[in-house]
C-alpha cells in the first residue's frame, strides 16, 4: 500500500536537504539559501534555525545532539557548537582543498565517515567549473579524533565517482554508499562496503544497480536495519521514489513520491514512525508509515 504523503512546505526554489530528527523537532537544510530549517510538529511551524551555512547539504547529529554538516560552499566538514560557532573538522586531503562535501554519518566510535563528490553547481559559483577541483578523485573518508581534539582524515574509497549518500549498517560493520553518477559512463549503484577492524573498507557488494536512471541521493535505516532511500526522477524508469531495501538489497517496498526528484529522508516524531522527505525542488514532505527508525539513533 502506497503511502500518503503530505505537504508540509511549498518548494522554495532550490534544494533542501539534510534531515535530522533533534528528539522534538525536524532540522534540514536548504542549501542554496545557505540555511538550516527547524520544523516543529507541535505547533506545524517552520523557522530558520541557521543562517550562513555555506551551502551545507548533509547533517547529522552525534550523541550529544551536536550538529556536523557537510559544507560545501566552503569545502569542508564542520561541527556547530551551542554557542553559535562553528569547529572546522576537515577541509583538505593530503594539501588539496575537499571538493564538495554531501553527507556524512558518525559510528559508535565518534568517527566520521562522509563523501566528496564534485556536482557541479552544488555549492555556489566555484563548483560550477571543475577547473576548481584539486583532488583527482571523489571519494568517501574517515575522520578520526586525536588526542588534541583535532582530526585526522584518512580516504576509505578508491572506486566511487560521486558518492552521494552514506550509511552505517545497525552493527556497524558495513558502510552503505551510493555511488551516485550523472554522466552516462559513471555508475548508479547502491553498494555495501565491509569495515575491517583497521577502519578500511573491503571490497564492495553491488547492491542495487539503477542502470541509467537516477540512483540513491539520501538513505537512513529503520528499526529492521533495512535501507530506507530516495532515489528515482521524473524522466524515466519507475520514478520519484522511496525504496525499501533489506541489508542484502531485495527491494521490500517502493513508494512513489509527489515530486520530481527526493533527496533524502529521515524517521521522526515520537514513535519515530514518520518519514520526513526533502527534494530538489525544496519541498518538505512526511508520511506515516508502519516502519520506525532506529530508537538510539533516529537521526541515521
Amino acid at each position: 500500500m502506497n503511502w500518503e504523503i503530505e505537504l508540509l512546505q511549498e518548494p522554495y526554489g532550490a534544494v533542501s536537504e539534510g534531515p535530522v530528527w533533534d528528539g522534538s523537532t525536524l532540522l534540514y537544510t536548504q542549501i542554496q539559501a545557505c540555511r538550516i530549517m527547524r520544523f516543529d510538529p507541535q505547533t506545524g511551524s517552520i523557522s530558520v534555525y541557521r543562517t550562513d551555512t555555506h551551502y551545507a547539504n548533509g547533517l547529522t547529529l552525534d550523541v550529544q545532539n551536536r550538529i556536523y554538516a557537510c559544507e560545501g560552499g566552503a569545502r569542508r566538514v564542520v561541527r556547530y557548537e551551542a554557542d553559535g560557532s562553528t569547529t572546522v573538522l576537515a577541509d583538505q586531503f593530503e594539501g588539496k582543498r575537499l571538493n564538495v562535501p554531501n553527507d556524512l554519518v558518525i559510528d559508535r566510535q565518534e568517527r566520521v565517515w562522509f563523501t566528496d563528490p564534485f556536482y557541479e553547481g552544488a555549492a555556489g559559483p566555484f563548483s560550477y567549473d571543475r577547473v576548481h577541483q584539486e583532488l583527482q578523485h571523489e571519494s568517501v573518508y574517515r575522520l578520526d579524533r586525536r588526542s588534541d581534539s583535532s582530526w585526522s582524515i584518512e580516504r576509505v574509497t578508491f572506486d566511487t565517482t560521486r558518492p552521494n549518500g552514506v550509511l552505517l549498517s545497525l552493527d556497524q560493520r558495513t558502510l552503505f554508499v551510493a555511488q551516485s553518477g550523472r554522466r552516462s559512463d559513471e555508475k548508479r549503484e547502491l553498494r555495501a562496503y565491509p569495515i575491517e577492524a583497521s577502519g578500511q573498507l573491503g571490497s564492495p557488494t553491488v547492491l542495487h544497480d539503477f542502470g541509467e536512471y537516477r540512483g540513491v541521493d539520501g538513505m537512513r535505516l529503520d528499526s529492521e536495519g533495512n535501507i530506507v532511500a530516495t532515489a528515482g526522477f521524473e524522466l524515466g524508469g519507475p520514478g520519484p521514489s522511496i525504496y525499501i531495501f533489506s541489508p542484502a538489497g531485495e527491494i521490500l517496498e517502493r513508494h512513489p513520491v509527489p515530486a520530481n526528484r527526493p533527496t533524502n529522508c529521515v524517521f521522526g516524531d515520537d514513535d519515530l514512525g514518520t518519514l520526513y522527505i526533502t527534494t530538489t525542488e525544496g519541498h518538505l514532505l512526511r508520511a506515516r508509515t508502519e516502519r520506525r527508525g532506529n530508537r538510539l539513533t533516529g537521526n541515521v
